[in-house]
């Protein structure tokens, strides 16, 4: 057997043909890239006192990191990323609400995997930045490079009103973008669209808390730094202006 008969028998052997599942691998791999950029660029950020990144940059790198994933999945499963987006989805009748469950699981656990990426691509910047110890709060904390964290001026009530209106802008712009009776945007330029319209949310409302409008970009590194070492203290409402980590679509 020659090598190109090979490759033409093991690209048969690991087709997957099951629609769930090229949806669940494709929402898998494009929110761990989502997540893998976003959060190095935080990392950058933190790690080197502001000296080779800051709050833009980090912006920046979250935004161009939604384009590059729905690049990623956009042909498969939509390249939703977002529980919140999903349920939209769901509440529009373009995703069967018995997918909603399976997607949300498959969203955090990509955001998860990849926040263990990037602590692992990060290892030594980290622990030379923390000294070793890992905290939430104070001058040499790190777990904004996972996670976003409130101001420390915001109240429980004013933090929720935010990621309300900043995740319901996110999808009504995603919706509009996509939406073909209106002014369309050029064919292939869907994703630079959208990464546009999450840049602009960031630059104009990141202050309060990041602007994470993702469940699952928060929950799942915040969670990834809880079983790291960082301690329960990641899901406390801390209350500090702190790096305030990478936001994301």
């Amino acid at each position: 057997m020659d090598f190109a008969s090979f490759l033409k028998r093991a690209r048969a052997l690991l087709r997957v043909r099951n629609r769930l599942a090229r949806e669940c691998l494709a929402e898998l791999l494009a929110v761990f890239v989502l997540i893998l950029i976003t959060l190095s660029g935080s990392a950058q950020m933190v790690t080197s006192s502001g000296t080779k990144g800051n709050v833009l940059t980090s912006y920046l790198a979250g935004a161009l990191a939604v384009m590059v994933a729905i690049y990623t999945a956009g042909g498969v499963s939509g390249a939703h990323l977002n529980p919140a987006f999903s349920l939209s989805m769901c509440l529009l009748g373009q995703l069967p609400l018995w997918k909603f469950p399976i997607f949300v699981a498959v969203q955090t656990s990509g955001s998860f995997i990849a926040a263990g990426a990037v602590y692992a691509l990060y290892y030594d910047a980290i622990q030379y930045y923390c000294n070793g110890t890992l905290t939430a709060s104070g001058p040499r904390e790190t777990a904004s490079i996972f996670a976003t964290y409130p101001a420390e001026y915001l109240s429980l009530s004013n933090g929720f009103l935010d990621q309300v209106v900043g995740t319901a802008l996110l999808i009504m712009g995603v919706l509009a973008i996509t939406d073909t009776r209106n002014k369309g945007v050029p064919e292939g330029l869907e994703p630079v669209a959208v990464a546009l319209l999450v840049f602009s949310i960031e630059v104009s409302m990141g202050s309060n808390c990041g602007c994470p409008m993702n469940p699952a970009r928060d929950f799942g590194p915040r969670l990834f730094t809880y079983v790291a070492g960082w301690g329960a203290e990641v899901f406390r409402w801390v209350g500090e202006a702190q790096g305030l980590g990478g936001s994301t679509g």
